[in-house]
């Protein structure tokens, strides 16, 4: 189907603000400063203004990069009531840059109903990619890759979050988390709850910072590592989350633990069988998951 030359918006990555006026998202570091790119200084120094989610920290960023760009502030309280201002400031001529206090803006950070809308008016916004958390900790984390579901932070309550992790359960996906101090250890044990005690688990903490440490096991070990260590408890956190088996999703919770509890007592294959002839399902994907629950 063919799009209306009228509705059609084409865009170059090769502009500059000299060129178009546009709002740049730009990625800044996550924590080590080594990782700014000379295409974020740039771009930092050529806009006419900065809409930052903490000034203070972006001008703390500018001085080491020795840009003296004006900022002003854009956070989750003042998004919608800022979008006028720099639509104004581009239907002038004036490209801002967008930032957020770390990593990729929009990512767990504002500046989605500003792209929005400003897509929606027809005006220019363009990338400037750099410093992600969740991909920086995906790449290490020898889970797989080929697919995964990004969920930010998960509910503040136990309660509620243990409702959002049960929708996730049966998730086949690698399951992706940010996470703070204060709730890392709550977290971890109600994704255990959920999740069951072998689930394995990748918790990457301080991403690219002094103190960077990315921890590897299941999901009871790791519960035990964060109370045995406070310091492991302290930072900023991405929790990856190996997705469910598709032979766990395929079976009915009656049908794994009936298989569960008849391995106890029959070699592996009977109780497969048996599971297989009662509830109506495949014997090989039965036998799978004991396999799979015995190599854990």
């Amino acid at each position: 189907m063919s799009i209306p030359s009228d509705q059609l918006q084409i865009q170059s990555s090769q502009h500059t603000a000299a060129d178009i006026a546009s709002l740049y998202v730009v990625a800044t570091p996550i924590g080590n400063l080594e990782d700014t790119s000379d295409r974020m200084r740039h771009t930092l120094a050529s806009v006419s203004r900065i809409a930052a989610e903490d000034t203070r920290r972006t001008k703390q960023l500018l001085s080491h990069i020795g840009v003296n760009t004006p900022c002003f502030s854009l956070h989750e309280h003042n998004e919608r009531q800022k979008i006028d201002f720099i639509v104004q400031c581009l239907e002038r001529g004036e490209s801002v840059a967008l930032v957020s206090d770390a990593g990729t803006p929009l990512i767990s950070d504002p500046g989605y109903p500003l792209v929005n809308q400003l897509r929606e008016l027809g005006h220019s916004v363009i990338p400037i990619p750099g410093p992600c958390a969740l991909i920086a900790a995906l790449s290490v984390s020898g889970l797989p890759s080929d697919r995964f579901l990004f969920e930010g932070f998960l509910p503040s309550k136990s309660a509620a979050r243990i409702s959002y992790l049960q929708n996730l359960s049966k998730e086949t996906a690698t399951l992706i988390f940010y996470e703070s101090s204060h709730r890392i250890k709550a977290s971890i044990g109600d994704m255990m709850a959920v999740f069951g005690e072998n689930r394995r688990v990748v918790i990457a903490r301080e991403i690219t910072k002094t103190f960077e440490t990315v921890l590897n096991g299941n999901l009871s070990n790791l519960c035990e590592i964060l109370e045995q260590d406070p310091n492991q408890a302290k930072g900023e956190f991405v929790v990856l989350v190996k997705g469910a088996d598709k032979n766990v999703v395929e079976l009915s919770d009656e049908s794994r633990l009936l298989a569960l509890k008849l391995i106890e007592y029959l070699p592996g294959k009977q109780a497969a069988k048996i599971v297989a002839e009662l509830h109506g399902v495949k014997k090989n994907m039965v036998y799978q998951f004991l396999l799979d629950q015995n190599s854990e």
